[in-house]
């Protein structure tokens, strides 16, 4: 991989998983964020040779698109570039390997790995939870009852947020695809009115025919393209009925700078 495809983690996070630690990377990719997961320290762990794993991932057609290299920070070693699989792809990888071709005292935590690994790395990053030991579960059933209370509520507190994230995020999205079905529309409330439009073009002229006598030129299509661009609109006719206001007070402040009176209608 060439160090320029490399990518930068947004965050990093390491996962105790029963006795190992599995690092767990979130990156922008393919214009969204992603969690990726270092496969080279997790063949170690299984016992498997990297380099003939590596060739596997590389014929395979799907994998093979997926493999990114990403910069880990490791302890010791400091910053790495090392090659990487999203999350949801994990277990694609860890199925291929055949547990009847490894050695038999990695047999079992092979199967773990198979079994358990996505759902742990994945808890770990949409619930905030670290400790993802799956012992967990049976010593919350031995903790004390403000213990388990305490436990409960952070959780619910960190759902409630990440909900209240999603909610926000998909009313900005319902927002924007209603005002360009708005638009597209040309719903006649949507826009100012007649009346408003002419106003506003009689005050881009009143500020225009000041800068002309001035610069001895016509500036009144440099005023209409300030006008559009503080608005962004590409026509005075298509300014949203609730900017009116606050484009007439832009329009009256530049008169104002020009000439210190109000615009005179």
């Amino acid at each position: 991989m060439k160090n320029d495809s490399v990518l930068e983690p947004i965050e990093q996070q390491r996962v105790i998983f029963y006795e190992d630690e599995i690092t767990a990377v979130l990156v922008q990719s393919g214009g969204k964020p992603q969690i990726f997961i270092p496969l080279k320290p997790i063949c170690d762990r299984l016992g498997v040779t990297w380099p003939s794993q590596l060739n596997r991932i590389n014929r395979d057609p799907v994998l093979s698109k997926k493999l990114k290299g990403i910069f880990i920070m490791n302890t010791p070693g400091g910053r790495q570039e090392m090659s990487c699989l999203p999350l949801d792809y994990l277990n694609g990888w860890l199925f291929g390997i055949d547990t009847r071709r490894v050695k038999e005292e990695i047999r079992d935590r092979l199967i773990r790995y198979q079994e358990e690994c996505f759902k742990v790395l994945s808890e770990a990053f949409q619930e905030g939870r670290l400790t993802t030991d799956p012992d967990f579960d049976t010593l919350l059933h031995q903790a004390s009852a403000d213990a388990v209370e305490a436990y409960q509520m952070a959780l619910a507190v960190v759902k409630l947020a990440r909900n209240q994230i999603m909610i926000e995020a998909r009313l900005d999205d319902y927002g924007r695809r209603l005002e360009a079905v708005e638009a597209t529309l040309s719903v006649p409330e949507r826009f100012v009115t007649r009346e408003q439009a002419s106003r506003i073009s009689q005050a881009v002229r009143a500020i225009g025919h000041v800068l002309s006598e001035r610069n001895g030129r016509s500036e009144y299509g440099a005023v209409y393209g300030e006008l559009y661009r503080n608005f962004e609109v590409s026509a005075y006719r298509e300014l949203p009925a609730q900017k009116y206001e606050e484009a007439m007070k832009w329009l009256n402040a530049w008169y104002q700078r020009l000439t210190n009176q109000d615009i005179p209608f």
